[in-house]
C-alpha cells in the first residue's frame, strides 16, 4: 500500500504528459483541477503533485493567482529545444558508438527493423498507426545512443526528446523516403563505427525535421 501512492501519481504523470505530447490537450488550454480530476480519476493532491512536475519538465505553465496551464507553442522555444536535442544525442551518440558491444548493435538493428517497416507503410499511404509509428522513432534513436552508459544524459534527453515530439505531433506530417533514408545510414555509419559520419547525419536528420516542422508551424499558424 505504502507504493500506491507513487504508483497512481507516475500513472497521472504518465497518461497527462502523453495528452499534452499529442495535442490531446491544446497548447495554452487551461488544466481545470475539477475537469482533471474527472477525467484521469486522480485526487487534487496527487494533480497538483503531477502538474507541479510537469511544470518543471517544461509541459505545464503555472502562473500565480491563475493555476496551470499547457505550455504554449513557439518558434523560438521550438528552435531552443531542436539545438539542445542535437547537442545532447550527438554527444551521446558518439559515446555510445564508442562503448556499444554485439549485444548493442543486436538491439539497434532490431529497432531500426520495426520503425523501417512502420515507415513503408506510412509510404504506402496507410497512416493508421501514427502513434505506433513515433515510438519506434524513438525507440530508434534511444537504442542509437543508449550504449552511452550515462544515466543522467540519458534522462535529460528523454525529456528534452518529448518537448520536441510535441511539435512534431502538433503539425504530424511524413517526410517519406528522406527520413527512412536518413535512419538507414545512421544506422549503417554507427554499425561501421564511424561517430564523426554517424553524428553529421544525426545533426542533418534533427535540422530536417526542425524544418519541416517549422514549415508545417507556419502553415497552420501555430507560432503564433
Amino acid at each position: 500500500m505504502a507504493k500506491q501512492p507513487h504508483t497512481v501519481g507516475s500513472s497521472t504523470y504518465e497518461r497527462i504528459k502523453r495528452d499534452i505530447i499529442f495535442g490531446t490537450l491544446a497548447p495554452g488550454s487551461k488544466l481545470k483541477l475539477d475537469a482533471l480530476k474527472a477525467r484521469y480519476s486522480a485526487s487534487v493532491s496527487t494533480l497538483r503533485e503531477t502538474l507541479n512536475r510537469l511544470a518543471s519538465d517544461g509541459f505545464v505553465a503555472a502562473e500565480e493567482q491563475r493555476g496551470f496551464f499547457v505550455t504554449p507553442v513557439s518558434k523560438e522555444d521550438l528552435l531552443e529545444i531542436a539545438s539542445l536535442r542535437a547537442l545532447l544525442e550527438c554527444h551521446a551518440l558518439r559515446q555510445s558508438i564508442e562503448n556499444g558491444d554485439t549485444e548493442w548493435e543486436g538491439d539497434l538493428v532490431a529497432a531500426h527493423h520495426k520503425l523501417h517497416r512502420m515507415e513503408l507503410m506510412m509510404q504506402s499511404g496507410d497512416e493508421s498507426e501514427k502513434e505506433s509509428w513515433k515510438r519506434y522513432d524513438w525507440e530508434f534513436h534511444l537504442a542509437l545512443i543508449r550504449a552511452c552508459n550515462a544515466p543522467n544524459l540519458l534522462s535529460l534527453h528523454s525529456k528534452i526528446y518529448d518537448r520536441y515530439l510535441r511539435y512534431q505531433l502538433l503539425v504530424l506530417t511524413f517526410r517519406g523516403e528522406v527520413a527512412a533514408a536518413e535512419h538507414k545510414a545512421m544506422l549503417d555509419a554507427a554499425l561501421a563505427r564511424d561517430p564523426d559520419k554517424a553524428t553529421q547525419l544525426l545533426e542533418t536528420h534533427i535540422h530536417n525535421g526542425l524544418t519541416h516542422t517549422l514549415e508545417a508551424m507556419q502553415l497552420d499558424s501555430l507560432g503564433q
